[in-house]
């Protein structure tokens, strides 16, 4: 991730995203770097225009995550609903044993 954060800080400052300009990032924070992996990087990012890309995922729709309250409402709905159904179902049970019992 170093390499992306130090091609995006490049990127912002109007810079090249070159090899030398990377390993320069890299140098001045004193963090050891791979070549190999610097070299796939520009090569990768040579083909595409970042701007446009940070547009298109700005744009994107993201969904905001549902507040717990109504997270625990809804699970206190189905709660009273399996409990209800069981209610149901005793009060089924109890009326058959009742039958049972006139003809026993």
């Amino acid at each position: 991730m170093m390499y992306i954060y130090a091609a995006m800080l490049l990127h912002s400052a109007g810079k090249p995203i070159t090899e030398e300009n990377l390993k320069k990032i890299a140098e001045a924070v004193g963090i050891e770097y791979d070549e190999a992996r610097i070299k796939a990087l520009v090569a990768a990012l040579s083909e595409v225009d970042i701007d446009e890309v940070i547009k298109s995922t700005m744009a994107m729709p993201v969904a905001a995550p549902a507040p717990a309250e109504e997270v625990k409402k809804e699970e206190e709905a189905k709660e009273e609903k399996k409990e209800e159904e069981k209610k149901e179902e005793k009060k089924e049970e109890e009326a058959v044993a009742g039958l049972a019992a006139l003809f026993g």
